[in-house]
């Protein structure tokens, strides 16, 4: 036991390879959820550094979009949060954050994985049509800045059974047949998800935008979409620039907010 109670906690150095060298990756026992932990870190009066990764062995209220719940079997997967702090993002495009992050885990993903890895929007990872891993992104503003940006990041890596409601999840396990080191994969999205994020502080939004929509899943493929109690047929064109999803359904392109549309799989 020590001041963080059930917590137990080991600072390490160097999980990022470049912009941010010598920021901690604290890892935890157990906890709530990462993203929690990491905002309790940011309300105490010591500043937190941008780049400190929190990544916990077990999570027990890990929440999706839209307080959706995260299952992982303890040790078996990647329950982790990153501070990023995008001051220089506007707030009207912080759905360019979503963009970015999204895109690093499917690079450090891809050379293992291969290109069935897809981004379901707004930014749910999958492996054919297997969810392999979602995101949540918390914003704290500070007037129109955002301040801070608590990356919520859950993956199965080699976890090979799942409870019924997680019925179309997949792990790294599951179809490579093997089990694959946490901390190394870790460290391989923290590499990507410098990349992406100099891109954006760079100013190169379109590059970040053209990459997110040339990896979405179901681009340009007739499916079937359900809106509140409607079925149809229609195809993803585009994603907005602030974030909708552009659908063409043959006759009209109407554009939908996060759950305001379903994917049907049929």
């Amino acid at each position: 036991m020590n001041a963080f109670g059930l917590y137990i906690i080991t600072l390490q150095n160097n999980i990022f390879s470049g912009l941010f060298v010598g920021q901690n990756l604290i890892t935890i026992q157990h906890v709530d959820s990462t993203n929690n932990f990491l905002k309790d870190l940011l309300s105490n009066s010591k500043p937190v550094s941008e780049g400190t990764v929190i990544m916990a062995d077990s999570q027990y209220a890990g929440r999706g979009q839209q307080q959706n719940r995260w299952h992982s079997e303890p040790g078996k997967n990647l329950t982790f949060s990153i501070l990023l702090k995008p001051v220089f993002l506007p707030v009207q495009q912080q759905f360019d954050l979503t963009r970015a992050i999204s895109l690093a885990i499917i690079n450090a993903l891809e050379p293992f994985l291969g290109s069935k890895l897809k981004i379901k929007w707004p930014n749910d990872i999958y492996y054919g049509d297997g969810k392999l891993g979602g995101i949540l992104i918390e914003n704290l503003l500070q007037g129109s800045l955002i301040k801070n940006s608590v990356i919520g990041i859950g993956l199965n890596i080699n976890q090979e059974h799942f409870p019924p409601e997680a019925a179309n999840a997949v792990s790294v396990k599951q179809i490579l047949h093997r089990d694959y080191d946490l901390k190394l994969i870790l460290s391989e999205i923290c590499k990507n998800v410098e990349i992406a994020y100099l891109q954006l502080r760079s100013g190169h939004y379109d590059v970040v935008r053209k990459a997110y929509l040339s990896r979405l899943y179901w681009l340009n493929e007739v499916k079937i979409f359900k809106v509140k109690d409607r079925l149809f047929e229609g195809k993803i064109v585009a994603v907005r620039d602030h974030g909708p999803l552009v659908v063409d359904d043959g006759h009209t392109t109407s554009e939908y907010n996060q759950k305001e549309i379903e994917f049907l799989n049929k």
